[in-house]
């Protein structure tokens, strides 16, 4: 795919108009969009990894409201779920020439997938479907079946014995795993997708800029847990969608220490929002089919600041600086494992305590793709952080940054999380980091 968030093709990007809550089409706009971009997809990014991973034939298989999830990211916006037992097929002929999409089943699925299935002539769906792979004699013939990539895995057991019973009975094809397929389907951004990207880290960005504001928390009032709830509110308001609950919760000066264990699996207890304190975020939204998730930090005004103190301004700057670092290590073909090492090994170096979490984002929040690290796992993830970088993917980039605070007698965490597009140029933010806190004022 050719480098387009450089040069001109950045420059038109990042130059179109402020996004913002009015620009956000109605649901039947939005069907259209989903549309052009999954039509998009078939046509022109997924020949090319179904050519990259030596498959000829896919096979998508769901009942209806069990679906695969990769399945799900190929059905037109109008189809909510599978139909009774919905079986798509993609075939490549080679030779340069398209995709052929079909679908095995009781409908045809909108324009994307033609029906390739008469129930009264040949009243059994299986028999159908190994017919059809007689006729195309394909090489290959992938399933979404994986041991360590969960959306990968996507065929039920049930679905896979029957088909393989059936496939059995009439030729020697044996199935294979789509794995590598299926991740890269589901981690490869198109060119139309990453003109919309943007607009939603961007209005993610506004969001979280007025929830940390006066218009929203009132010091000695305002809990942590009304922030949360109010940003609830604010998605269903915009009319779009949290794919988790997000958390608000503050460090502040005082006998209690940063528990991991307690931030990330715990969540936190309500805390009425004071002057001094140091706020943090955890926030996303899925729009057009795609998630974002972010993480920023605020500072609330003591009386008489204008702007937080030079010791928590140092803090984001470590922050910052090991953003820097770690984005720096990205290189196709290298893996989570190791760019997640390189990564540590230079901010220690530096005097910088890492701690680095980053995830691919897309489709799904915690997509599928390369993972650089867990909160709990600084020394490696096995099997999915040993899955190499690809050209073309987006990374939330979630880290933290440990800093002790003379002044609060204790250690604090900047914890950051902003998407990112990689491609030939490196690792390009969608709408910019933070590099300063949002400020709250006291009164």
């Amino acid at each position: 795919m050719k480098n387009r968030l450089i040069g001109i093709g950045l420059l038109i990007i990042w130059s179109l108009p402020s996004f913002g809550e009015n620009a956000i089409l109605s649901m039947r706009d939005r069907a259209v969009r989903v549309n052009q971009v999954l039509d998009d997809r078939l046509q022109n990014l997924l020949p090319k990894l179904m050519r990259r991973e030596g498959i000829d034939m896919w096979v998508l298989v769901s009942r209806e409201y069990n679906e695969d999830p990769v399945l799900k990211t190929t059905l037109p916006a109008n189809w909510l779920s599978a139909r009774r037992r919905t079986i798509l097929v993609l075939f490549d002929p080679g030779e340069g020439k398209p995709i052929e999409r079909l679908a095995v089943a009781r409908y045809a699925v909108d324009t994307l997938f033609k029906k390739s299935w008469d129930k009264e002539q040949q009243p059994n769906q299986w028999d159908s479907l190994v017919n059809l792979i007689n006729k195309k004699q394909p090489q290959k013939v992938a399933v979404n079946k994986s041991t360590h990539f969960a959306l990968a895995d996507g065929i039920t057991a049930t679905e896979y014995e029957e088909f393989n019973e059936a496939l059995n009975k009439q030729n020697t094809t044996q199935l294979v795993s789509s794995e590598k397929l299926a991740i890269a389907w589901l981690e490869t951004r198109s060119e139309m997708e990453m003109q919309i990207y943007p607009e939603l880290i961007q209005l993610g960005h506004d969001v979280i800029a007025e929830a940390f504001s006066n218009k929203v928390v009132k010091p000695g009032v305002t809990t942590t847990d009304d922030v949360v709830w109010w940003l609830r509110e604010k998605v269903k308001d915009l009319r779009l969608q949290a794919w988790f609950h997000p958390s608000v919760s503050l460090q502040r000066s005082s006998l209690e220490k940063f528990d991991h264990l307690k931030a990330f699996s715990e969540g936190t207890k309500a805390e009425v929002i004071m002057p001094g304190d140091l706020l943090h975020t955890d926030f996303g939204m899925t729009y057009l089919r795609l998630n974002s998730d972010q993480q920023q930090h605020a500072y609330v005004l003591k009386e008489g600041e204008t702007d937080a103190p030079e010791y928590l301004k140092k803090a984001l700057k470590n922050a910052n600086r090991l953003q820097d670092i770690f984005t720096a290590n990205f290189k196709v073909g290298r893996t989570g494992n190791e760019v997640l090492k390189m990564s540590r090994q230079k901010a220690i170096s530096e005097g910088i305590k890492p701690s680095i979490y980053t995830h691919p984002i897309g489709y799904h929040g915690h997509a599928a793709g390369t993972t650089l690290g867990m909160w709990d796992s600084q020394g490696g993830v096995p099997v999915q952080g040993d899955y190499p970088l690809h050209y073309d993917t987006a990374y939330s980039i979630e880290l933290n940054a440990a800093t002790f605070i003379p002044e609060w007698n204790k250690e604090i965490r900047i914890m950051l999380e902003e998407e990112a597009f990689f491609d030939q140029s490196g690792v390009n933010y969608l709408d910019g980091r933070q590099t300063e806190f949002h400020l709250i004022k006291s009164q």
